[in-house]
């Protein structure tokens, strides 16, 4: 016979009340279902834990002995239930998300503040990395959650929220092209650039974009990180192209940026996460600020 949780909590009551009566009352049990309990489980431990006399209830020498570990395993089980509880509810585990570096930068800060505000419990793990490991992070359960840059066509993964990022060109306050109106893939064609590694959803849009007029890009340099871009910006070695999302577009007093009017010059991201995979319950209250930050970025 097994031990249950209320036959424990009904041991523990009359150790506390030394009265079946007001045991019965403080568990809203009949006396008789609280003998039952009680019978129940000194069967299951195969020892008298209470002497039972019309006047009193005594504790057996075995049920002083077994009282403080049946107690603990009852503060213990209850500590679990509740951290269980607040697990479902959202509000304690861990969220793993995997995004791009320029919402990683941006986005993600403001909605991690926003969850914890009224989460305070809740862990966070961002995981920054081009579109291409993003996805495969996703694929590999190493993230419940991806920020990804680029066409999404994967049948491992749902795509959650879609929308898109346009591109700014970025340059020096008193670089001629400044004085233009407007910016269009012309423009582009002979100034030297400083672009992202191939591979990466920002290079991907860039060159195709470029191809489709039949040209490719004129490299000043390559570098890995948007930062590294736009510091060799400053130093006078050429433009950069970033989305309009990157914090570094915003925080260099000395450089400009202006949108690329031109429709290839968009970048698509999405929000994915393991096709058929359940969300925990942390990261998809996560997953529902994330979309509402998205969403107001599209606005």
């Amino acid at each position: 016979m097994d031990i249950t949780l209320r036959q424990i909590r009904a041991f523990l009551a009359i150790v506390q009340t030394r009265s079946f009566t007001k045991a019965a009352a403080l568990l809203h049990l009949s006396q008789p279902a609280l003998t039952v309990q009680i019978r129940n489980l000194e069967a299951a431990l195969g020892v008298r834990l209470l002497d039972r006399s019309n006047r009193a209830v005594e504790i057996t020498r075995v049920g002083l002995e077994l009282m403080p570990v049946l107690q603990r395993t009852v503060t213990d089980l209850d500590g679990a239930l509740l951290d269980i509880r607040e697990i479902g509810a959202g509000r304690r585990g861990t969220v793993r998300i995997a995004a791009l570096p320029s919402f990683a930068a941006s986005l993600l800060p403001q909605v991690i503040l926003a969850c914890r505000r009224d989460n305070p419990a809740l862990g966070v793990l961002v995981r920054d990395a081009i579109a291409a490991h993003v996805v495969a992070m996703v694929r590999s359960e190493e993230v419940d959650l991806g920020l990804t840059g680029g066409a999404v066509a994967d049948a491992e993964l749902d795509v959650l929220h879609q929308t898109t990022d346009q591109l700014c060109l970025v340059y020096p306050a008193d670089h001629p092209i400044g004085r233009k109106r407007r910016i269009g893939v012309q423009d582009l064609v002979d100034l030297p650039l400083i672009l992202t590694n191939p591979g990466t959803s920002l290079r991907d849009v860039i060159d195709a974009a470029l191809l489709g007029i039949g040209r490719t890009p004129t490299l000043a340099c390559e570098v890995t990180y948007m930062m590294s871009a736009v510091a060799m910006v400053r130093a006078g070695l050429g433009v950069t192209v970033l989305p309009r999302s990157a914090r570094e577009v915003r925080v260099e007093q000395t450089l400009r940026s202006k949108a690329i009017d031109d429709p290839a010059f968009v970048r698509p991201v999405a929000l994915v996460k393991k096709k058929g995979r359940t969300l925990p319950p942390a990261s998809a209250a996560f997953l529902d600020a994330c979309i509402a930050a998205m969403q107001k970025m599209e606005g």
